[in-house]
């Protein structure tokens, strides 16, 4: 069951990212990938939750957490991306590759996108294969914790943010109030934690335990390549403050701000 369960939700994937790519090609706008984002995890839990024959409960749990996850990631960033150009990333390879940016924006962006999809979803997945326990456990009930901790600091971290930049006051500023004023990323330092508590519900089935490696991917991402890194290299350039905000506050995990 577990492999009918993989299968599937790796078929979903392939047509989800197929499907956005060539709409990204209409829009000439790549930066759509990162609102699908969120909604691909969701379509992954649904299809799970379809496909596996795991204890309901548990697979009803995860199905629910993992997409009012995605949703209101999506739903943000689609919120944000809203009639802006594409982003400064996307239009780097473009400038980069030139005429053979639409194909390969079809493995680099898309297709990568979506591999990483399905491994970060790991957990979700297994959960949801998986007949025993026919019972929730602690674990689940530590996982779901976890989750509603995390989602607070992303949810509550990017409403800070958007409102703090809606100031025009605050142009060229750092922002460093609120969650912020404990972590430089309280809204990465959530996600992360969304999805260690997604892998504390795999972890009370059998052989839950490898799929660590889902969230321990998401970590490394937002810490070490798509998250913390490549915002602070371009921050440490635009923000004149941003130098003295990194030695007083914590990168990640919210802790007490040095020095006051």
């Amino acid at each position: 069951m577990t492999f009918t369960v993989f299968s599937v939700t790796f078929a979903a994937v392939v047509l989800l990212m197929l499907l956005v790519w060539l709409l990204s090609l209409i829009r000439r706008d790549a930066s759509i990938v990162d609102i699908f984002w969120g909604l691909g995890f969701t379509l992954i839990a649904n299809v799970a939750f379809v496909a596996g024959s795991g204890y309901p409960p548990r697979k009803l749990l995860i199905t629910t957490l993992t997409s009012l996850w995605g949703l209101r990631l999506a739903g943000y960033l689609l919120w944000r991306n809203w009639g802006h150009e594409e982003d400064y990333r996307y239009q780097a390879m473009r400038r980069q590759h030139g005429g053979r940016f639409w194909f390969v924006s079809l493995y680099l962006v898309f297709g990568l996108q979506g591999a990483l999809m399905w491994v970060v979803s790991l957990p979700v997945q297994v959960a949801q294969a998986s007949a025993l326990p026919a019972h929730l456990t602690v674990l689940d009930a530590v996982g779901a914790a976890l989750w509603a901790i995390g989602l607070g600091f992303e949810a509550i971290g990017d409403f800070q943010l958007a409102r703090f930049k809606a100031d025009p006051n605050h142009r060229g500023k750092v922002m460093d109030r609120g969650l912020w004023r404990y972590s430089r990323h309280p809204n990465y330092f959530g996600d992360a934690m969304v999805w260690w508590g997604l892998f504390c519900i795999a972890l009370a089935t059998p052989g839950g335990i490898w799929t660590a490696v889902g969230p321990a991917v998401m970590t490394f991402f937002l810490m070490r390549v798509s998250g913390v890194a490549l915002l602070e290299r371009k921050l440490k350039k635009t923000r004149p403050e941003y130098a003295d905000y990194v030695q007083r506050t914590s990168a990640f995990v919210p802790w007490f701000r040095k020095g006051s």
